[in-house]
């Protein structure tokens, strides 16, 4: 059971008739308990166990954007666009996942899919963030000494931190899943994250179902509010005009 956790999103606000819609319209959704919106920072904070994914669709419904900012500390959340590298497809981008640490040690994931082939898909945090070959240049499911153990037999399984479950792809090419995990979200910067149909491979560089990226660390609340990368120079709306533009939400 997921259990309340508070988030943060900047959303373009222009007077008090903008913070009264997007209350209004997050009130509304299933498991918000507390909403407060900041008119002077741009800022709209919210409690609840309701998926990002949920909170930034509502807030679209009024007619404005909204970018996931963390949960109010530094280093608290993060970002995989995944991507196929498959030659044979022409917009590559097919996955965003939106990664938040609620507390000390837990840290929610909010996944969805958009273009994959209808079905059940693994998902898995890698050892390495190297993509230079897709899924192939990865390295194993990252473990650590924090292993969880299934089962209290007398001899009980140790299955990789890095193993994040399935999720299930629509018809129409859709999938969504929202986990929580208990790590904090600095052991996973760097490191990659790959849907596929199977755990461990063979994995192909030129299926387009099975998709990769590399987990970097996106801008905090009070962070630098003008520049979320540096190598870039872009700012967080620049950011998600491009992610909305290949099919991302």
């Amino acid at each position: 059971m997921i259990e309340p956790f508070q988030t943060t999103f900047a959303v373009p606000m222009t007077c008090d008739s903008c913070v009264k819609d997007i209350s209004n319209a997050l009130i509304e959704v299933e498991g918000i308990k507390k909403v407060e919106a900041n008119l002077e920072n741009q800022l709209v904070f919210v409690e609840g166990t309701a998926p990002p994914s949920s909170i930034v669709s509502a807030i679209q419904g009024t007619g404005r954007d909204a970018i996931l900012r963390g949960s109010g500390s530094t280093d608290s959340s993060a970002v995989c666009i995944l991507e196929t590298h498959s030659s044979t497809v022409q917009n590559n981008i097919r996955g965003l996942a939106r990664i938040v640490q609620v507390s000390s040690s837990k840290t929610i994931f909010d996944l969805t899919i958009n273009g994959l082939g209808p079905g059940r898909y693994c998902i898995t945090v890698r050892e390495t963030g190297d993509i230079s070959q897709g899924a192939e240049s990865t390295g194993g499911i990252w473990d650590s000494l924090k292993s969880k153990v299934l089962g209290s037999g007398p001899q009980p399984v140790k299955e990789p931190r890095g193993n994040f479950g399935y999720m299930k792809v629509t018809d129409k090419g859709l999938g969504h899943v929202f986990i929580e995990r208990q790590l904090a979200v600095w052991e996973i910067i760097g490191r990659s994250m790959v849907v596929s149909k199977t755990e461990e491979g063979p994995f192909s560089k030129e299926d387009p179902d099975t998709l990769v990226g590399v987990i970097a660390r996106s801008a905090g609340v009070w962070d630098n509010d003008k520049t979320v990368c540096s190598c870039s120079g872009k700012n967080v709306w620049q950011e998600r005009q491009e992610q909305v533009g290949k099919g991302m939400v």
